[in-house]
């Protein structure tokens, strides 16, 4: 079966084989296994790769390298109106050799395959849209474009379209998923930590204000400043480092405060399962890796009320929500910090929950989508 993923991920390559962001291409080997070749048609930048860049698992890739694009301001639109002729017929021409079609979804690439997949009604597809499927949340309208697109059974025919949560509205195209980090023989009894000890928070995501971290640096710090024994560890790279940075050597809080960078996965994996508490104070968010993953370790997770977070969470049985105002957020954690008791059942629940969804669970759920 010949399999075609339209992406907009960059890649990196480097000695015949193709890199990119490290959780998507694990997830999309798993994807490879059932398969005989691999399509891909992706935006390929000229950088050295990473701790946090993996590589394609399979033998028989064919790249078609295409142009990004942007839709963020006047100059940007008019550069996409340009090169989309090109890129569309790209898309095409992959999508004609195609056995299964695979969108990887938001993205402006996704957006231009949600339009060109119009043309091939009969060929098995899936779209992953890995971003927030909640039709009341506040997004760009690209992003809207295609859930619309990607939701309309007269446009979109012969299509799984993988999104997490349930949603209202949602038509027989809609699959919820989820997907996974760690497999069935990693699982193992939760590290039993201590609240009268330090208190290990952890941040895995990029430094962006998408993410918050300045937000969670806060709430450490009054944490700290209201005599709690804290210790917050951030892991990952961004645009908001230098502000980051500026505030915690401002604010004298480098004894409390790490930043590590990007790391790889089995670091972050210790991280967790020396942390109390994963915290991700974001502003949208599909599923959100770093707090299942978390979960799976027995942390306790913290999030913003953003797509299926409060079900993950089974709306605070099993974490804490945050309302995103510092004094309220900093009461609800120093509330079960001073209840050891609901920190120890919150933890075991996250981590029962959080541990049905593993490696080989996905993977049997991707064989169905792919072998028939």
């Amino acid at each position: 079966m010949k399999f075609t993923i339209i992406t907009h991920v960059n890649h990196i390559e480097k000695e015949g084989q193709y890199f990119g962001y490290a959780p998507y291409v694990r997830e999309m080997n798993v994807w490879l296994k059932y398969i005989d070749e691999l399509i891909i048609v992706a935006p390929v930048i000229q950088v050295s790769n990473t701790e946090i860049d993996s590589a394609y698992n399979h033998s028989n890739i064919k790249f078609l390298k295409i142009e990004n694009i942007n839709l963020l301001g006047f100059k940007s639109i008019c550069n996409a109106i340009i090169k989309i002729p090109k890129i569309g017929w790209q898309i095409f021409k992959a999508m004609k050799e195609a056995d299964h079609i695979h969108l990887r979804c938001p993205g402006n690439i996704g957006l231009l395959g949600c339009f060109v997949q119009i043309l091939f009604p009969d060929k098995p597809k899936t779209a992953k849209y890995a971003g927030n499927w909640d039709p009341k949340s506040k997004q760009p309208w690209s992003y809207r474009l295609q859930k619309w697109i990607l939701n309309n059974t007269f446009l979109t025919r012969n299509m799984l379209v993988l999104v997490y949560g349930e949603w209202e509205g949602s038509t027989r195209n809609i699959k919820p998923f989820f997907t996974a980090t760690y497999s069935e023989q990693e699982k193992s009894p939760i590290k039993t930590l201590n609240l009268k000890e330090k208190i290990h928070f952890v941040f895995v995501g990029t430094l962006s204000s998408g993410k918050n971290p300045l937000y969670v640096i806060q709430l450490v710090e009054v944490l700290f400043r209201n005599g709690h024994n804290v210790i917050l560890e951030l892991y990952g790279e961004g645009s908001e480092r230098k502000i980051v940075e500026d505030y915690i050597r401002s604010n004298g809080l480098h004894e409390i405060i790490v930043l590590h960078g990007n790391k790889n996965q089995e670091t972050v994996k210790i991280a967790y399962q020396n942390s109390h508490f994963v915290i991700l104070p974001s502003k949208s968010e599909g599923w959100p890796k770093a707090i299942a993953e978390g979960m799976f370790w027995g942390c306790v997770p913290i999030s913003t009320k953003v797509s299926c977070v409060p079900y993950m969470l089974d709306n605070e049985n099993r974490g804490l929500l945050l309302e995103m105002e510092l004094n309220n957020d900093v009461a609800k954690i120093e509330k079960i910090i001073n209840n050891e008791g609901d920190f120890i059942i919150k933890s075991k629940l996250a981590s029962q929950w959080s541990q049905q969804f593993t490696l080989e669970v996905f993977e049997d759920e991707i064989k169905k989508l792919t072998v028939k």
